[in-house]
């Protein structure tokens, strides 16, 4: 015997009930079938409101007539594909109990109450019309059926509106009406009549609930609930989409998952089912070939200790405390029997371990009435100040992680919490199952989005996910944003999903949460008509939950420099190639830093100095392994490399300057390369990185311009061929007497062991390694405590747009922990 439950979507139109009926009749050629059906889909939300509505003098027709609708299309639709299907009898069976319908809501409008019992009869009419749709379709297809009457076999106990069916005296009902082993049983899910045989309904998943009933009041082999989806998530797939399809689960963890918040299964669906040892699979009704979900008792060995991560919004936290909670024999008895007379249900308590307190969670509509409660049960205690006032937080949600692998794996704990803090999630208060099965956390309610993404990444192995937003789309954007999108494949491979959600020039801005184009980036971002703003970013990356957003600057800007305290302070990672912000006063650059550390975000700037060479990282690595800086000294420019080795050459200064631009050597403007002001600023974020407490004025600057050179025309190209021609002629000759001394000329920067930094032109001769130099390489000499008298020396291509972009990718990779893939 396979007991098959169909939910609403399953059988919401004429297609779908269709489809059900293949389902049934390929099932029942392998072994007896029972089938319990739901009210086609927005049906019961339909009668529902009908009963609302009327008790609140709403006009209904709306609704009566677009559930009665609902009902027609489903008969013209199956009678126009199934011959011999007697839809004539079944639009009179439609059209009487909408009669009766209608009499019933009349009645209600008159006495301006519902009786539950009616309610009742109301809203399981879907349920009912369902059954007899069924029962003709596969009569029609030749098919023997028995409908059994969940009002006269199963005997329910409890209200009209939420029963509890007694399982062995409805098994010996249903048994004693021997059903023929060749007829597909059916029975209307949601309905069950009690001792008086008076209709009463099962409350919410009440037709899961008949079909592990059913399944268990027949010993079935299997109970199968198909329904909209491919079975049982990780975690809710459209807050997470990558939630992974679970093969199989136990009793207790669907219960767990069940009970703090997951949608697919009811707990008290899954108490007869575990009772007598039943599976249960759940299966898609659009995807029947699908594996499903096994909620079954045995437990699977699997790589993942947690199963699932679940949540329960609109919940509040009420805490009950005070002097007279300690040595006070019976108090928390006192709080949850006031609570349960009152007819509410906590969904988590956690005291503390002083007993001074002790705070429990509820749903939020529930508050008013558990205040009142409580203040009854305890007035004399609050009179006396011998509790504290009754204290409420709103707002809030718990977030759940569950597996029974939990029972033995360490660091569970650990894990969650150091993802929930990485995302500046607040955790209010912790709760841990008996059973340990389970741990729940309580965080404000704005935040669930967000603490179920970040957990499951952390606990599902999952792909390391990078939300990268480029500001700067010149030669080193393009290069980078080229750079990304052909490494994003290859990256997938080593567990690491980045992807392009913003780009931006001075201009305007793109934006795309799930990722842009990178094919087609170049016409999106000429198309698009948004400009930069942080506000616009920091709402899309709060609104879509992103998990690891970095912001990247690739311009020179100073005005978005003086953002990166911002930038961090919301949330984003910095990879900058920008020396703005770590040359801007010392008050500025500590400043970020200490945001950086205080957010957890990382703040990234190995391009500052030297391009694509990790300078930054190894010198950072040689400072935490305790190595202190004696002197440096080496050519931190990639431009004047190359410039100064086309002088050698014999090239003239102002051609040699308009060579580097071409090749993308210089900054934007040459004259911050000229003026040595770009390599001070290097020059200075090296001093400030071994802990000299400098400002950019304390380096002392040999410009490359003489000082009566009027470098204030404001067009680049004219600086160029008009101005900088007429100092050609210095250079030639400082050249030729270099030359004649078998020199060279090479612009340095320098610091000493007093902290005194100097850029500088000067000569060296073959035997010196700063000879060779050039054509835009950076050659960094540090003399350290560990490396002396021969120095650590990094030497490679300190300048071009795919050196540079490959320094900030490197950087950007470094916002994750890298985890390559087994091979």
């Amino acid at each position: 015997m396979r007991v098959l439950k169909f939910g609403g979507t399953s059988v919401a139109d004429a297609k779908h009930f269709l489809y059900v009926a293949d389902i049934i009749e390929q099932k029942k050629h392998q072994e007896q079938v029972a089938v319990v059906l739901s009210a086609p889909a927005k049906i019961t939300n339909h009668l529902v409101n009908m009963v609302e509505y009327t008790l609140n003098g709403i006009n209904i027709e709306s609704n009566i007539n677009d559930a009665e609708r609902i009902f027609i299309e489903l008969l013209n639709g199956i009678a126009h594909v199934q011959p011999g299907f007697n839809d004539v009898a079944l639009r009179n069976i439609v059209q009487k109990e909408f009669f009766k319908l209608k009499q019933l809501l009349y009645g209600i409008a008159l006495l301006q109450y519902c009786p539950d019992r009616v309610h009742a009869t109301i809203i399981c009419l879907g349920e009912k019309l369902a059954i007899a749709f069924m029962e003709e379709l596969l009569i029609a297809r030749g098919c023997n059926v028995t409908v059994v009457n969940p009002v006269e076999k199963l005997l329910a106990q409890g209200g009209y509106l939420e029963s509890t069916v007694n399982i062995p005296e409805s098994t010996w009902r249903i048994r004693r009406s021997s059903i023929p082993n060749d007829h597909i049983i059916l029975m209307a899910g949601f309905t069950a009549g009690n001792e008086k045989s008076e209709l009463v309904v099962l409350g919410r998943n009440g037709s899961d609930y008949s079909a592990a009933v059913l399944a268990a009041c027949l010993r079935a082999n299997y109970c199968e609930i198909w329904t909209d989806v491919d079975g049982v998530y990780t975690c809710d797939p459209r807050k997470v989409p990558e939630a992974q399809l679970l093969k199989s689960i136990s009793y207790q963890e669907a219960m767990e998952l069940s009970y703090f918040g997951a949608k697919v299964l009811h707990p008290r669906t899954i108490s007869p089912i575990a009772q007598f040892k039943i599976p249960c699979l759940i299966k898609n009704t659009n995807n029947p070939n699908g594996l499903g979900t096994l909620i079954s008792h045995i437990e699977v060995d699997e790589a993942n200790p947690v199963k699932g991560i679940t949540h329960l919004n609109n919940m509040a936290m009420i805490n009950v405390s005070g002097p007279g909670m300690q040595g006070m024999l019976g108090m928390a008895a006192r709080i949850f029997a006031s609570i349960s007379r009152a007819g509410i249900s906590v969904v988590l308590i956690t005291q503390s371990s002083s007993e001074y307190s002790i705070s429990f969670c509820i749903s939020q509509s529930d508050v008013l009435n558990a205040c009142k409660v409580l203040e009854e049960e305890f007035h004399l205690e609050l009179k006396n100040g011998l509790l504290e006032p009754i204290d409420v937080i709103k707002d809030l949600a718990i977030i759940s992680v569950i597996g029974d692998g939990m029972r033995t794996q360490r660091g569970l704990s650990a894990k969650l919490f150091s993802a929930l803090a990485s995302a500046k999630i607040n955790i209010i208060a912790i709760a841990q199952g008996s059973s340990e099965r389970s741990i729940s956390v309580v965080v404000e309610d704005h935040m669930t989005t967000t603490g179920i993404r970040v957990a499951h990444n952390m606990l599902f192995n999952i792909n390391q996910i990078i939300e990268v937003f480029i500001i700067g789309i010149g030669g080193v954007g393009q290069a980078l944003i080229d750079q990304i999108h052909r490494q994003q494949k290859w990256l997938k491979n080593q567990n690491i999903e980045i992807c392009i959600c913003g780009l931006a020039n001075s201009r305007v801005s793109l934006t795309n949460a799930n990722g842009i184009n990178l094919d087609n980036w170049r016409t999106e971002l000429i198309q698009g008509k948004e400009k930069f703003h942080l506000e616009s970013l920091v709402n899309l990356v709060q609104k879509n939950h992103l998990l690891n957003p970095v912001i990247v600057d690739c311009t020179n800007s100073l005005s978005i420099a003086k953002q990166y305290a911002d930038f961090l302070a919301n949330g984003f990672h910095i990879v900058t190639s920008n020396k703005k912000a770590n040359t801007a006063s010392m008050t500025y650059y500590q400043k970020i830093r200490m945001i950086a550390k205080k957010s957890r975000k990382k703040f990234l700037y190995d391009t500052n100095v030297g391009a694509g060479l990790p300078v930054i990282e190894n010198l950072q690595n040689l400072l935490n392994a305790g190595d202190e800086l004696i002197q440096f000294s080496g050519i931190l420019s990639g431009s004047l490399s190359f410039i100064f080795g086309k002088l050698d050459e014999g090239m003239s200064l102002s051609e040699a300057t308009i060579a580097a631009r071409i090749h993308g050597y210089t900054e934007p403007d040459p004259r911050d390369d000229l003026s040595g002001k770009d390599v001070a600023r290097k020059l200075l974020i090296l001093a400030r990185e071994v802990g000299y407490e400098l400002e950019l004025q304390d380096i002392h600057i040999e410009s490359i311009l003489p000082e009566d050179l009027n470098v204030t025309e404001k067009k680049v190209e004219d600086f160029l061929l008009k101005q900088l021609p007429t100092i050609d002629h210095i250079f030639d000759t400082k050249i030729r007497n270099a030359h004649k001394e078998g020199k060279v000329l090479r612009y340095i920067g320098e610091i000493r062991n007093n902290g005194c930094c100097k850029v500088t032109i000067k000569s060296f001769d073959k035997t010196h390694p700063l000879f060779s130099v050039k054509d835009g390489e950076n050659a960094l000499a540090f003399y350290t405590r560990y490396y002396q008298p021969i120095p650590l020396v990094l030497r490679g291509y300190g300048a071009g747009h795919n050196v540079t972009a490959a320094g900030i990718f490197a950087d950007i990779l470094r916002t994750v922990t890298w985890k390559t893939r087994d091979y």
